[in-house]
């Protein structure tokens, strides 16, 4: 009892220093209503510009990529600029130029112009025959069927006329005509008359008319060649024993038509030919014959199996009447 008059006294001090304290104001619950925003308003920009000058900004670019005339640039360089590289290429491709000239004057010095300064072309010469067949098969009843052989050799024979050849020089037969010496070579004399039955001087159809053709056979050019021995041409009919008569006698081919110096050099040469008259016998026609024809009698190749021209020539003939 006596302590309870002071718990009051406590208590109602409490309370009055609760009274005395400031009262702090609760935020409100409701927030400020923020203004409908409203949508913005499309402002043209400096750089958009007005519909009708959209295109005007890229060819503008597109022409100063060309031309600028504020900086005078074109194609992205100056006048001085593109100058340079013009004196540059000038004299870089005239120094080019100057060296290749130059390296070919040097090279041009070394050769001849005569003779080649490298040969692929084989050692010994290869034969060749006129008309230019491997097949001389006609019937000597009909002239159209040989008529093309007859104008082979008459075009062939047209250097060789007599009249032709009487400018040519008279050489000593059975030795070589060297001329190393001279610059302007000269040539040997081969008359056409030499050829005989073959010449077509006599006969205008060189025997095809008569079912005895005549075939002309040569050495093709090599410059320098000097065949030792004295050559000739030979020919056999396989499995048959046909006479054949040659012009010039014994199908023999003179050193004197030897060394050869080069179309530029020896101008006006002319090759040195055998004519062969196939003595075609009445039992010989309709019959296939094959002839071949070798260089013999020197040192010129006329076996090598892997050249079937070389020195050596093969051909084919069917006359029929």
């Amino acid at each position: 009892g006596a302590d309870e008059p002071l718990i009051r006294a406590r208590s109602s001090e409490r309370h009055c220093t609760s009274s005395v304290r400031p009262s702090r104001r609760q935020p409100s619950r409701r927030r400020r209503r923020q203004p409908a925003s409203q949508p913005a308003r499309p402002t043209m920009s400096k750089k958009e510009g007005k519909p009708g000058e959209e295109k005007a900004e890229p060819e503008s670019s597109w022409k100063h990529l060309i031309y600028n005339p504020s900086t005078g640039e074109f194609v992205g360089r100056t006048a001085s600029s593109w100058g340079l590289i013009f004196l540059f290429y000038l004299v870089f491709y005239g120094f080019l130029a100057g060296m290749f000239t130059l390296t070919m004057w040097a090279m041009l010095q070394t050769l001849d112009e005569n003779v080649p300064k490298y040969s692929d072309r084989v050692a010994s010469p290869g034969l060749v025959i006129r008309p230019k067949s491997m097949e001389i098969v006609y019937n000597r009843s009909d002239p159209s069927q040989y008529q093309e052989f007859v104008q082979h050799l008459e075009t062939l024979l047209q250097q060789y006329n007599d009249t032709e050849q009487v400018k040519n020089e008279l050489c000593l037969a059975g030795q070589y005509y060297e001329q190393d010496g001279s610059e302007q070579k000269k040539v040997c004399q081969f008359r056409r008359s030499s050829l005989g039955l073959c010449s077509g001087l006599q006969d205008s159809s060189f025997g095809y008319r008569e079912g005895r053709p005549c075939v002309i056979v040569k050495m093709n050019r090599i410059i320098g060649l000097k065949p030792a021995g004295d050559p000739f041409i030979n020919c056999t009919v396989k499995g048959e024993n046909l006479l054949i008569q040659y012009f010039p006698q014994e199908g023999r081919i003179d050193r004197m038509y030897f060394p050869y110096y080069g179309k530029k050099a020896h101008d006006g040469y002319v090759q040195p030919l055998v004519a062969l008259k196939l003595l075609l016998r009445k039992e010989d026609y309709s019959k296939d014959l094959t002839v071949e024809c070798r260089v013999e009698g020197s040192n010129l190749k006329n076996n090598d199996d892997r050249d079937k021209f070389l020195g050596r020539v093969t051909f084919r003939v069917l006359v029929t009447e």
